[in-house]
């Protein structure tokens, strides 16, 4: 069987980092593990997204419409964007973060209402996540990422050891201290 795991946001999220650690903690239980990146010529605030699947028998990375398990949306239009991936019962783990698009700014198009909400029509489980507000509690807005990573860590049969061993190579040095903590702290139920 393979899990299926889109990860959602906008330019300068981190989303490339998110991708490369839950690939790399997939493949550290032994798993064979595919992944992507859509980028492109995204700028900060540009639509991008990448998707993780892992198993015993994984031939592509792109995840087919309707059967995706698990959605890390890194702010919540990007949580409606992908609705079609996803499966009746997936998990998504939504950040509670707004960035408005152009087309809400210059054109003033409507930005979704109680996207949650919206989510649950679609028989999704979201997983609400403060994660800004807590990165910037612990003084770093770019730590919401791994806050996020934390949440979804809970829905995963990996150990947390051995997300914190990929997490710890794959963050600079200097950093790597914040990052455990945010990870701790996404794990944390209360959110």
């Amino acid at each position: 069987m393979t899990t299926n795991i889109l990860i959602a946001g906008v330019g300068g999220q981190g989303l490339v980092l998110a991708t490369r650690i839950v690939g790399g903690v997939a493949f550290r239980a032994g798993l064979q593990v595919k992944t992507c990146d859509v980028i492109g010529l995204a700028q900060r605030g540009g639509m991008v997204w990448g998707s993780v699947r892992f198993g015993h028998a994984v031939h592509s990375p792109l995840i087919p419409e309707g059967q995706g398990d698990f959605l890390l949306a890194m702010e919540e239009l990007e949580g409606l964007r992908w609705v079609s991936l996803l499966k009746a019962g997936a998990v998504v783990v939504l950040s509670r973060e707004t960035i408005l698009p152009n087309r809400a700014l210059l054109e003033k198009d409507d930005y979704p209402k109680d996207v949650p909400a919206q989510l649950a029509t679609h028989g999704l489980k979201t997983v609400c996540v403060e994660a800004n507000s807590i990165a910037r509690q612990l003084g770093n807005k770019r730590l919401a990422n791994t806050v996020l990573l934390g949440a979804l860590s809970n829905y995963l049969p990996f150990a947390p050891d051995t997300w914190l061993e990929v997490l710890r190579e794959s963050v600079p040095s200097a950093t790597i201290e914040l990052n455990e903590a945010a990870f701790g702290l996404g794990r944390t139920p209360s959110l």
